[in-house]
């Protein structure tokens, strides 16, 4: 498999998500300089791609059974399960090299991450709350970078100090909300399928209408943990918050007259985290 596949593999593309907001973390613990940046980018490209390798390894006999997901690289056979294994090391070898070169508490904390890449695939076979399993995932993310600024200073202080409360702390619950809301519409597309085979996700347990009422609270409680976290208190980061919460609402609400919902809902999720960057950057 090459480079092209290997990306296919783990929807490198899904990185959009996390990206914006691993800078934000490091923006709020400093500005970072081009080296911190540099470590960052390879600890969260490891970390999103063992995530995803993980999610494919541990759902391959559930990948291979949906029509939606049966032509995937696993479940194909396209990818052996010693080359996803390798894929999975090297991931996680690439976090560590970051974390490692960051400071000493953010290499300490990595396992935190990992643990929750491994839970996170075996919480649909369980409850329909796994897509706030996901969202917790992803709102590590802000957290460690801003670990990868500040913990070489502050050391373990940094944590036990409670630094991290309110910002950091209201950042990943919005962020958690934020990716939440998104998968609960993603998972429409096997509500069908999910249902037969006994996957608990939360449109296949309470159905469409209350999916998409739930998403779009979801969204007013992202906008109101970005609120409480604005780091420069009624800035343009706030502002941007406001407009795109609305414009998510709107998208998810209207979801019946778009003709492509999911690719539309997926590039208004991607910008709204560029955009809060953005406004936090230029505020």
């Amino acid at each position: 498999m090459g480079i092209k596949g290997i990306l296919q593999f783990i929807k490198i593309e899904h990185t959009l998500f996390s990206l914006p907001f691993i800078f934000i973390g490091a923006w709020i613990g400093g500005e970072p300089t081009a080296e911190q940046i540099c470590w960052i980018m390879l600890a969260a490209i490891g970390a999103r791609g063992l995530a995803m390798s993980l999610n494919r390894i541990i759902d391959r006999d559930i990948d291979a059974k949906n029509p939606r997901t049966k032509n995937r690289h696993l479940a194909t056979g396209e990818l052996s399960m010693n080359m996803a294994w390798s894929l999975s090391a090297i991931f996680l070898l690439m976090l560590l090299i970051g974390a490692w070169n960051l400071n000493a508490v953010a290499l300490a904390m990595s396992w935190l991450p990992v643990l929750a890449f491994v839970i996170y695939p075996y919480t649909k076979r369980f409850t329909w709350l796994c897509h706030f399993w996901l969202g917790l995932c992803l709102g590590l993310a802000p957290a460690g970078a801003w670990l990868g600024i500040v913990g070489g200073d502050m050391g373990w202080e940094a944590i036990t100090g409670a630094y991290w409360y309110p910002t950091i702390l209201w950042i990943c619950l919005g962020v958690m909300f934020w990716i939440a809301a998104f998968d609960l519409n993603y998972a429409l597309m096997d509500i069908e399928y999910d249902r037969k085979h006994g996957i608990h996700s939360f449109p296949a347990k309470f159905g469409e209408h209350n999916t998409m009422r739930t998403s779009v609270q979801m969204t007013l409680f992202w906008f109101l943990c970005f609120a409480v976290a604005d780091p420069h208190e009624g800035s343009l980061f706030l502002l941007t918050a406001l407009v795109m919460s609305i414009m998510n609402a709107l998208v998810i609400i209207g979801q019946n007259r778009f003709n492509d919902f999911q690719r539309t809902f997926f590039y208004t999720s991607v910008i709204t985290g560029w955009v809060l960057l953005g406004g936090l950057v230029l505020a």
